[in-house]
């Protein structure tokens, strides 16, 4: 199978499961997304060649902070009636774990005789905040409403296919195109940001009419658009600088790609590194939505 099949296979998979799991059942999209937490997790810890007993602790902390995200956030409505008096158990004992994971290991670095251990501790907080809470976000975008999450991954996706293919027109032009960070990104540039940004506001008009971002609503048609518009706008923001943050790591640390999960595509990393960024805002941003609507 060449590279290009391969990519395909692959990339079609992983396309299928992300949607599936958001559409299916909160349990589907728990169980996969948990996944893919600790994947992430323990290939970011692998990059920066952590002690196996920190990546033991954040793979175990993750997980605690996903069960406590989920209990937090999954609806009452799709779940047994005895699920009402487990989830504030759940919560308190996954937190519990989580914070105890967290200061027992700061207590295990200052008993190191490790030559550096605040690079360990920094690289045990950088773990949570930069990988696992961005995915619990995710949990909480999810249980504001499923299609916004799936909107993120969609609107994700067209805006780096549109950035490709205007990148790459641009580049056979005469004096090609122009680069945004060639240190970080040879290949990143300015016409292809803009173009990809072209490309997701135009798909998030056409969403916002088949209802995707009905969550969203005001009850005015410039409003509800508007809205469509700043999410799109946001996410091709903040998914361009979640690239470009993966970006910059791989080449500080001197890796290609950030693992080996997916053939053809690398890592956990690579596939998720444009929602680390996005995913946390729109989730700020759609509670704020929510916040104005029930004070409308």
């Amino acid at each position: 199978m060449n590279e290009l099949s391969k990519r395909t296979l692959f990339g079609g998979i992983y396309v299928a499961c992300v949607v599936g799991s958001i559409l299916w059942h909160p349990v589907a999209f728990g169980v996969l997304f948990g996944i893919f937490v600790v994947l992430a997790v323990n290939e970011y810890l692998l990059l920066v060649k952590a002690p196996s007993m920190l990546r033991l602790a954040g793979i175990v902390a993750s997980i605690a902070l996903w069960m406590a995200t989920l209990f937090g956030t999954l609806p009452f409505s799709d779940f047994p009636e005895g699920y009402k008096v487990i989830r504030p158990i759940g919560m308190m004992v996954s937190g519990s774990i989580y914070l105890v994971l967290i200061f027992a290991t700061l207590i295990g670095e200052l008993w190191s005789k490790a030559e550096n251990p605040i690079a360990n501790w920094g690289n045990m907080l950088i773990s949570q905040l930069m990988v696992a809470l961005p995915f619990c976000s995710m949990a909480c975008l999810y249980s504001f409403e499923s299609k916004l999450l799936l909107a993120l991954f969609v609107l994700i996706w067209i805006n780096d296919t549109g950035a490709y293919c205007v990148g790459s027109l641009t580049a056979k032009q005469k004096g090609g195109n122009h680069k945004m960070f060639p240190r970080v990104s040879p290949k990143k540039s300015w016409e292809g940001l803009f173009g990809g940004f072209a490309f997701a506001i135009g798909a998030a008009f056409i969403m916002q009419r088949f209802g995707w971002f009905d969550a969203l609503a005001t009850g005015s048609v410039a409003s509800d658009k508007g809205l469509a518009c700043l999410f799109a706008l946001l996410t091709c923001i903040f998914g361009t600088l979640g690239d470009l943050m993966e970006s910059l790591m791989k080449r500080t640390i001197g890796v290609k790609d950030s693992g080996r999960f997916l053939p053809g595509h690398g890592g956990v990393l690579d596939r998720f590194d444009s929602v680390l960024l996005a995913a946390p805002v729109l989730t700020l941003f759609t509670g704020l939505c929510y916040m104005v609507l029930l004070n409308c």
